[in-house]
C-alpha cells in the first residue's frame, strides 16, 4: 500500500475555495448565516493549526503525564460546552460531569490501548490522544442529549414529577423512568451508526486507516474495535453524568431546583 499523499499549499487554496458552493446556496437561499460560516472556517483553521502544532511537539516528545494532561483539557473543554448546550449551571455541573466524562473515556480508551492494541505503553500519544478524543467527542454529544433531555423533561412534567414523590417515591424512583428515556435518546444515535456502518458512510477512522496506507481489511478492524470503545464510553457517560448531578439539580426534599438552569 502507498503512503497517504499530502495536501500542498495549492490543494488547500482548492479546498477553502470548495467553500463557495455551499456559500452561494446559502446567498441564493437567503440564509443568514454567512457571517457565522465564515467565522467558522477562520475558527477551524486556527484551532486545528494550533493543535496540529501542539500535537506534533506532544507526539515528538511522548510523555505520559503530558499525554493525560492534554487528555484532560480536553475532557474539561466538552464538560464547559456540554453544560452550555443544556444551559445549567457550570459552577454547579461542571465537578460532577467532568467526573462522569472521565470514567467513560479513560474507561474505553485504556482499554483500547492495552487489551485491544497491546501498546506496551498504554499511554502513548500517538493512540492516546486520536482514540480518546474521538470516544470523547461520542460522549459529548450523547451527554448533551441525553442531560439535556432528562432536565428539560422533568422541567416540562413537574407536576407528575413532584406528585410522585408526593406519594413516598425515593428520588432515584422518581427520576427512574426520564433517566430511562433520556439515556435511550443519548445512545440512539450510535447505535443508528453501528447499524449503518459501511453501507451508507465510511466512518473517519476507518477513512483514516485507509488512507494512512493500509489495508481495508485492517481499518476495518479498527472501526469496529473503536465503535465498539465509543458506545462503551457513551453508555457509561451518560447515565453517570446524570446520577452523579442529582446532588446538584434536586432539592434534599426531591424536587428540581427552581434556578437549576442559567440564565
Amino acid at each position: 500500500m502507498t503512503e497517504t499523499i499530502d495536501i500542498s499549499g495549492p490543494g488547500m487554496i482548492a479546498a477553502y475555495c470548495l467553500l463557495l458552493i455551499p456559500l452561494a446556496m446559502l446567498l441564493w437561499q437567503g440564509v443568514s448565516i454567512l457571517g457565522r460560516v465564515t467565522i467558522a472556517a477562520v475558527r477551524m483553521t486556527v484551532q486545528l493549526l494550533f493543535v496540529g502544532l501542539y500535537l506534533q511537539f506532544v507526539f515528538n516528545l511522548n510523555n505520559a503525564w503530558l499525554n493525560c494532561a492534554w487528555l484532560l483539557i480536553m475532557i474539561l473543554v466538552a464538560d464547559v460546552s456540554i453544560l452550555r448546550h443544556c444551559r445549567l449551571r457550570v459552577r454547579w455541573f461542571g465537578p460532577s460531569l467532568f467526573v462522569a466524562l472521565l470514567v467513560g473515556t479513560a474507561v474505553p480508551v485504556l482499554y483500547f490501548t492495552t487489551l485491544i492494541l497491546r501498546r506496551p505503553h498504554s499511554m502513548e500519544a500517538r493512540y492516546l490522544i486520536p482514540i480518546g478524543g474521538m470516544i470523547l467527542g461520542n460522549c459529548l454529544r450523547a451527554d448533551i442529549i441525553g442531560i439535556r433531555h432528562f432536565y428539560d423533561t422533568i422541567k416540562r412534567d413537574s407536576r407528575t414529577f413532584e406528585q410522585s414523590l408526593a406519594q413516598g417515591a425515593e428520588l432515584r424512583e422518581a427520576i427512574r423512568p426520564y433517566l430511562r428515556e433520556a439515556f435511550h435518546n443519548a445512545v440512539s444515535p450510535t447505535i443508528a451508526t453501528m447499524m449503518t456502518i459501511g453501507l451508507v458512510s465510511l466512518p473517519g477512522m476507518m477513512t483514516g486507516v485507509i488512507l494512512g496506507g493500509q489495508p481495508p481489511v485492517t481499518a476495518i478492524r479498527y472501526q469496529i474495535a473503536i465503535m465498539i470503545a465509543i458506545f462503551t464510553g457513551t453508555a457509561i457517560a451518560v447515565p453517570c453524568a446524570i446520577l452523579m448531578s442529582l446532588k446538584c439539580g434536586f432539592l434534599p426534599s426531591g424536587p428540581l431546583k427552581s434556578d437549576v438552569f442559567a440564565g
